[in-house]
């Protein structure tokens, strides 16, 4: 049972894994930079428009603007890479109790 599981963790992790993209999204409405549109006199904002934001490799968050074309893509690889994350646990806690079972056996 513990091996077909882990066949098909493996499966879907390559899967997801080809589709990943890493970040959190977030959809922002601006006003823009001209003083007489009506973004600045009570009417709508701008947009949404999709971001990602992620922590770099200092530490920092950071982001980047999508494209409202790419935005599809974009929402179906955050979610990929938030699969991507829960495959990994579960394989992780595959591998732990292979570890200990194996142990056990020796003793």
């Amino acid at each position: 049972m513990r091996s077909r599981r882990r066949a098909a963790l493996l499966r879907e992790l390559a899967w997801v894994g080809r589709r990943a993209v890493f970040g959190a999204l977030s959809e922002t409405s601006r006003t823009c930079g001209q003083p007489g549109c009506r973004c600045h006199h009570g009417g709508p904002k701008h947009g949404p428009h999709l971001q990602v934001s992620y922590r770099g490799p200092a530490g920092k968050t950071t982001g980047y603007h999508v494209p409202e074309a790419l935005g599809p893509a974009v929402r179906e690889g955050v979610a990929a890479w938030q699969r991507l994350r829960e495959v990994a646990r579960e394989l992780a806690e595959l591998n732990k109790e292979q570890l200990w079972a194996a142990w056990s056996a020796r003793r």
